[in-house]
């Protein structure tokens, strides 16, 4: 077997039998790339079945002169799963990584806005600006306030459907990580505003056959993209002289911050977020506990 037959077979696995989304399984592929470039920067012939565990802690050791902690720990993950998928299946007896340690690092907590910051991006943005006929001010505008309202990965917002909308019921229907699908709850403010981009903003764009049913659209009626995401909250952060670095995913940690806060049982924000275990969840009882002594002290029998 040599890397490029492991490799087209491992991306099966990833994608049949674990139900990874395409990114995730591009990111596994890149770190597994990073081995096979220095196996062949140093002229070292081994096959994914023979490599051995000296060879691998020789990569690890140059990997980490040029990646942090957090980054070696990811790539060590990486390579564990996929020399564990090879013992699965009997192209190995052993895993090469069993004896190999990731570095210790802290919990990351995530960076969150404050509804006050919210209102200021959201307010930032120009309603009146046109490309083209078409008004991508109100586009952005619903953008945000779908991201922050519902909690939404930005690949689940850039998929959305408008099929996936049930305003009747008050959901929408979210696809997540591993084609896993889930309802999330929508308040009736954030749902005006999408029905009204859809029949003020969207109906005027010449829709691409392929994205008849995409939600958010660029001017050219295609999908948008996750960069292109980025660049808009990156624009009106700077707009507004926002003095932190934030993502479409700083929404998200905001969302789930600002429910646990006001009280929303934790469980419940798992559901909403679309988290596989609580423990990812649980990262959010960190970013504030001041509303725990208030929480003592309406529940608790002896407060």
């Amino acid at each position: 077997m040599n890397w490029q037959n492991a490799l087209h077979d491992y991306r099966h696995f990833l994608k049949i039998e674990r139900g990874l989304s395409k990114n995730s399984i591009i990111n596994y592929e890149y770190d597994l790339k990073k081995l096979v470039d220095y196996l062949n920067t140093n002229d070292l012939n081994i096959s994914p079945t023979e490599i051995d565990h000296t060879t691998v802690q020789e990569f690890i050791y140059t990997v980490s002169k040029s990646h942090n902690a957090r980054s070696q720990s990811r790539i060590i993950s990486g390579l564990r799963s996929f020399f564990s998928y090879l013992v699965f299946e009997d192209y190995r007896n052993t895993n090469p990584l069993d004896l190999i340690e990731s570095p210790k690092i802290g919990r990351k907590l995530p960076d969150t806005l404050s509804l006050w910051d919210i209102d200021r991006l959201i307010a930032a943005i120009d309603l009146t600006y046109e490309y083209n006929n078409i008004r991508i001010g109100e586009r952005d505008r619903t953008i945000l306030e779908t991201l922050y309202s519902c909690g939404l990965r930005v690949s689940e917002l850039t998929n959305l459907k408008i099929s996936d909308l049930f305003f009747d019921e008050g959901f929408i229907k979210v696809t997540g990580k591993g084609d896993k699908q889930r309802f999330v709850p929508i308040g009736n403010p954030t749902q005006k505003i999408i029905n009204t981009y859809i029949k003020e903003v969207r109906s005027m764009i010449s829709v691409h056959q392929q994205d008849k049913d995409t939600l958010f659209l660029n001017y050219r009626g295609k999908q948008l993209t996750r960069a292109m995401i980025f660049t808009i909250i990156k624009r009106l952060a700077e707009k507004i002289n926002l003095n932190k670095t934030i993502s479409p995913h700083t929404f998200r940690h905001s969302f789930a911050t600002h429910l646990l806060e006001n009280g929303a049982d934790l469980r419940a924000i798992q559901l909403m977020l679309g988290h596989e275990s609580i423990t990812t969840t649980e990262i959010y009882m960190h970013v504030d506990r001041s509303h725990l002594k208030d929480v003592l002290n309406k529940f608790h029998p002896r407060k």
